[in-house]
């Protein structure tokens, strides 16, 4: 089978390395002579809305799918004219949209927290009073690692806020005083078929993820994630992986946002999976058989950023894998990350304290691990 990818980035690269054992062909499409992508796959420069390119692809592939959700939606509404296009473009178009996004979120009965369109500064003051501040400004679109974001904490903050942010339309968001953040991953096959991944319980800094976990140990809230990434997965006629990104406070998920793509926290999953992400993704694309989601034990992953580490020491520590993504180092670029996998709790938080150092952290850099 001949599979397109729009975008070249590290979750393509990931995505070609886990299809070649089923005897899958890759074809990515990306606009840098550089992408990572294009290491370990037939890498074609156009620019995702590049018709002839996008027309070439569809004639040479079985399917096509893509790799982050800032991919044009007419673009891949594009190709779906004459190729199959999974997860279908319609989920990628709610997902560029954070309205939208919230929009589906609280149709489909999942909460969120208050929210409210902003396009002038008169709004973002009415808008403030709505939600209440502390609030989070956003830009509707195109926002990830923290871009695009800024935290209004009282009214003085309002203006300096619009004036940064005010030049694209965006939305209010009522501040989440949260205790966890977790994603729940779930992939859906051609056929209905779900699989659903242990929920992942993340750690942040500057926006950009640093350290998953899984499983998280809360298990109510494990079944509560996979009825809501149930409800979507059939409400979008979904195909592929999706990841939807919660915040939990007072023992509730409150949705923050979805990524219609595999996705970082779900990395963990390589090597502590009986069947990765990537894979998942691909045999549901594919039309072929879910692999079982189950986690072959306790696992973490720690994202590197700006460097590698040094490798020598990262396999040295029992249970540990190193990925490089083949980019040049750049500060906060990912630029790879470690998987994790333990025996017990126990061993895990040992080897993430000896792994936090060698990725820049402190041992005890999240605090307790748990």
């Amino acid at each position: 089978m001949k599979i397109g990818i729009v975008g070249g980035g590290q979750l393509a690269r990931m995505l070609a390395l886990a299809g070649y054992p089923l005897g899958f062909e890759f074809r990515i499409l990306d606009p840098a002579a550089d992408a990572c992508a294009g290491q370990v796959a037939t890498l074609v420069r156009g620019e995702y809305d590049d018709e002839t390119q996008l027309d070439a692809l569809a004639d040479w592939a079985d399917v096509v799918t893509f790799d982050f959700e800032n991919v044009p939606a007419s673009a891949a509404r594009a190709l779906k004219k004459t190729v199959e296009v999974f997860p279908p473009p319609g989920a990628l178009a709610l997902a560029q949209d954070r309205l939208c996004e919230k929009g589906l979120f609280w149709e489909s009965d999942i909460p969120v927290p208050a929210f409210a369109t902003v396009d002038s500064l008169e709004e973002l003051r009415d808008a403030a009073d709505k939600v209440s501040l502390p609030a989070v400004l956003k830009t509707r679109r195109l926002g990830y690692d923290g871009k695009g974001q800024r935290v209004l904490r009282a009214p003085e903050d309002i203006e300096p806020a619009w004036r940064e942010l005010g030049g694209a339309p965006l939305i209010l968001e009522g501040f989440v005083p949260f205790e966890r953040e977790v994603s729940a991953l779930a992939a859906r096959g051609r056929d209905g078929e779900i699989a659903f991944y242990p929920l992942v319980e993340n750690y942040h800094r500057e926006g950009i993820l640093r350290l998953s976990r899984a499983s998280c140990p809360l298990p109510e809230l494990e079944r509560e994630g996979w009825d809501y990434a149930r409800r979507l997965l059939e409400r979008l006629h979904y195909v592929g992986l999706l990841a939807i990104e919660f915040f939990v406070h007072r023992g509730r998920l409150i949705a923050n946002e979805m990524a219609p793509r595999v996705h970082n926290s779900g990395h963990w999953t390589i090597e502590g999976a009986e069947t990765s992400q990537f894979e998942n993704h691909l045999r549901a694309i594919a039309g072929l058989p879910l692999g079982s989601a189950a986690a072959l034990g306790p696992c973490a992953m720690l994202n590197c950023v700006g460097s590698m580490p040094e490798r020598a020491a990262v396999l040295a520590v029992p249970g540990a894998h190193y990925h490089a993504y083949g980019k040049a180092s750049r500060p906060g670029r990912k630029v790879g990350h470690i998987t994790l996998r333990a025996a017990d709790d126990g061993a895990l938080q040992t080897g993430i304290e000896r792994l936090l150092p060698l990725v820049g952290y402190a041992p005890d850099e999240f605090g307790p691990i748990a």
